[in-house]
């Protein structure tokens, strides 16, 4: 874990204003790990700047709370939303990610470039799966 910490990755404000303990258990620390060295350290090594964690892992309380997914990667610590400075930066690193510069399960570009989330498979095969999301639950395919 060259550029993220266990702190960066836990840290949410919705969690600290509704007082939920969002610390990791050790079994998932190990997974976010793999997932940093992997995946996240990699992405922020070719691409040259810092990348700011929005939401890195979260327990189920504050999964349920913020209307994540039951099968989300963030609960197993292996998937991050990610941003850089500005949109034209989020789209250098979408693109990134789309020339494979990282092995990946499922990327998903937010808005007009506000944010990327990226998740990652620790076993079986990653998908490679890349989602534009315009609007709240409307997801498609990026060409």
């Amino acid at each position: 874990m060259k550029y993220f910490s266990f702190s960066e990755l836990e840290r949410s404000v919705v969690a600290q204003f509704q007082d939920i303990d969002n610390t990791m258990p050790l079994l998932v620390r190990t997974s976010a790990e793999a997932f940093v060295d992997g995946v996240l350290d990699p992405l922020r090594e070719a691409f040259g700047a810092p990348l700011v964690v929005s939401s890195g892992y979260r327990c189920e309380a504050l999964n349920r709370l913020v209307g994540g997914s039951p099968s989300s990667q963030h609960l197993l610590g292996t998937a991050a939303d990610i941003s850089a400075v500005n949109p034209a930066d989020n789209r250098r690193l979408w693109e990134l990610i789309g020339k494979g510069t990282v092995d990946f399960d499922q990327a998903i570009l937010y808005g007009d470039y506000r944010f990327v989330h990226i998740g990652w498979r620790r076993t079986g095969k990653n998908r490679r799966q890349m989602l534009v999301r315009n609007t709240p639950g409307a997801a498609y395919r990026q060409d």
